[in-house]
């Protein structure tokens, strides 16, 4: 086992320039007016108010949806044989929707008009496809409940896609140092990004509305309590593991902010790093399981640090040599072993400095979005450059797979452009 790293409790020597007031862009620039000798200098104007803070949105942030129960429990009453016509399917929805955000805004949380509009769209469609079908069920029905369950999918994910290209809101924000705003998305990706997304709670969504709709068409409303009273308690067992990985992560985090409160790494490089690398995993396609290897792995890629006497400077570990990047690597999965991360954690983590071949995959994102947080500078010409210099690596050091997917993060204004830390 590795010894205790003896940076932990020495003095870290600090760069001259971290301690140091920042002067304001005002206080540096020359005034091109300088008032007369013995003159009053004129009073600086007051800055622009800022403006107001949105609400929070209801639900937490990435997840694809907020409320399976409630979207189960309304696509089955568009598709419950013998149902109701389309414009009672709306109206029952939005009242039912309206109902909902009631919790969220007496605790100050907005529900989004953009996922309620496009679930009440989603679930007119699937109720006028669903006409033919409103006669007494059968096995015939299968194939062609399947069938509409499959356009409502694909209509949910478009009118998704289409709402997050139209407004602005929804995408990244433009780095405060670049001069153009990032071009929108294309529509394609955008779809193509829905429909992966989908992959997790789409197909219960759909199923259980399926369940649910076929239950009250052959046993009546009595089919309700008995289908959903097992869907609830299994929401409650899912609501207290998300609650314990919620926890896990948090002290995940707090071992990664180990680094940086020894002056190894700068502050928020580490979060910075997990974030970008999240990016490149979606834009990969990475399951969710990977994701959240891909996280952890990022948040303690610099744990090793902690074993240097003197830290590198800015923390950047690109001008080390390889071996003293392998020793880094190795004593950062030996602590996160002892950590109790998942070993495919502490492998990814020790691997991080091997060739590309030799990683798995979240090492080879964490590597990657690594060495361009570190490289990427304050301006747009300085990432060009980063990313540059790693797609000339990538006969070696970089996937270039990975390399691109970080190009076209980066190039929709994603975390980890110039300007953000």
């Amino acid at each position: 086992m590795a010894a205790r790293p003896p940076a932990a409790s020495a003095q870290v020597p600090r760069h001259p320039a971290a301690s140091a007031p920042v002067p304001s862009p005002a206080a540096a620039a020359p005034s091109s007016t300088a008032p007369a000798d013995g003159a009053p200098a004129p009073a600086a104007p007051a800055p622009p108010p800022a403006a107001p803070a949105p609400p929070p949105v209801a639900g937490p942030a990435g997840e694809r949806e907020p409320a399976p129960l409630a979207a189960a429990g309304a696509l089955a009453y568009a598709l419950v044989p013998g149902g109701q016509p389309v414009p009672q399917v709306v109206a029952v929805v939005l009242a039912g929707a309206l109902a909902g955000a009631v919790p969220h805004i007496a605790r100050g949380r907005v529900p989004d008009p953009d996922r309620t509009a496009v679930r009440l769209l989603t679930l007119a469609f699937a109720a006028l496809c669903a006409q033919p079908l409103h006669a007494p069920p059968g096995p015939r029905q299968v194939p062609a409940l399947l069938g509409v369950l499959a356009l409502a999918a694909l209509c949910d994910a478009a009118l998704t896609a289409l709402t997050r290209r139209a407004r602005p809101a929804l995408r990244p924000a433009a780095p405060p140092q670049t001069v153009l705003p990032p071009p929108a998305p294309r529509y394609t990706a955008l779809l193509r990004r829905e429909v992966r997304r989908m992959r997790g709670a789409g197909p219960a969504v759909c199923a259980t509305g399926a369940v649910l709709a076929l239950g009250v068409a052959a046993a009546g409303l009595w089919a309700l309590p008995v289908l959903c009273v097992p869907l609830l308690l299994a929401r409650l067992a899912l609501r207290r593991r998300d609650a314990v990985r919620r926890t896990y992560r948090q002290t995940v985090a707090s071992l990664a902010r180990a680094t940086e409160v020894a002056g190894h790494t700068p502050p928020g490089h580490a979060h910075r790093v997990a974030a970008l690398s999240l990016a490149v995993g979606r834009e990969l396609g990475l399951p969710g399981d990977e994701l959240a290897v891909l996280e952890y792995a990022a948040l303690l890629h610099d744990i090793g640090q902690l074993s240097l006497v003197d830290p590198v400077p800015g923390g950047a570990t690109a001008a080390l040599s390889d071996a003293e990047r392998r020793r880094i690597a190795f004593l950062g999965g030996a602590v996160a072993r002892q950590a109790g991360v998942p070993a495919a954690v502490a492998v990814a983590v020790e691997r991080q400095a091997a060739p590309y071949r030799e990683q798995p995959a979240a090492a080879r994102i964490v590597r990657a979005a690594n060495a361009y947080d570190e490289l990427r500078g304050e301006t747009a010409p300085e990432a060009l450059r980063a990313l540059e210099r790693l797609r000339l690596g990538t006969a070696r050091d970089y996937d270039p797979a990975v390399v691109e997917s970080l190009a076209r993060v980066v190039a929709r204004g994603g975390v980890g452009g110039p300007g953000t830390g």
